[in-house]
């Protein structure tokens, strides 16, 4: 059963959305603010999240800056272009300005969910750059490039989310499970070597820091 979060700190939408939903066969959890929805998200990972912008504590923006790998429909009364264009670049999956029509929100929820597992692929991809998560090997062009385990499973979050900047501490919460020896004192030394693999095969950048924040794919 797909698992969907709700963060919107109105009570009334978040009942209206989980009856919606469970009829529709989804599991629904709720978190009212941003600070919980971390909090939520630290110890569980939904197939997707609904998310609005206006939350008390933490906004929406904010919680958007630090998911990594889920689809993420942001619902917000802002109906500015530019805050649309703003959104989806910053890494929300799709856009639906408030009031919405519930048939149009369960669209894009499948839509989504479509994609997912349309995408479902072992190989991730970016510019000549590619990783096969089920073999564990990662090529640019022809060329195989040999990784520790640690920054295999650095450079694959990082290709999982190309358009997302993720903060340092995301990336290592993220990967921890694969390489628990990570610590941030040794994170940018783990990044810096994997650079300079990639770079010294094709003279490329391919990952680069966005100052004070985090890490991202170079755009192709």
């Amino acid at each position: 059963m797909r698992h969907v979060l709700i963060v919107d700190d109105d009570v009334f939408i978040n009942r209206m959305l989980e009856e919606v939903l469970v009829k529709e066969n989804y599991r629904v959890s709720h978190a009212y603010s941003g600070t919980e929805a971390l909090l939520l998200l630290s110890s569980c990972r939904p197939d997707l999240i609904l998310l609005d912008l206006m939350l008390p504590g933490l906004s929406g923006e904010d919680v958007l800056s630090q998911i990594c790998g889920i689809p993420v429909i942001v619902m917000s009364a802002k109906a500015e272009v530019g805050s649309k264009v703003s959104l989806l670049l910053g890494g929300a999956a799709d856009y639906i300005t408030k009031p919405f029509d519930i048939e149009e929100l369960l669209a894009r929820i499948a839509v989504q969910f479509r994609k997912t597992s349309a995408g479902a692929s072992s190989v991730l991809k970016h510019d000549d750059l590619s990783l096969d998560i089920v073999t564990r090997t990662v090529a640019i062009g022809d060329k195989n490039i040999r990784l520790t385990k640690t920054e295999f499973a650095i450079l694959r979050l990082l290709m999982e989310n190309p358009a997302q900047v993720i903060p340092k501490t995301v990336l290592l919460e993220r990967i921890s499970e694969d390489t628990p020896d990570c610590m941030e004192s040794s994170l940018r030394v783990h990044i810096s070597n994997l650079r300079k693999k990639l770079r010294d095969v094709s003279g490329k950048d391919y990952i680069e820091a966005v100052w004070g924040i985090g890490f991202k794919m170079a755009e192709e």
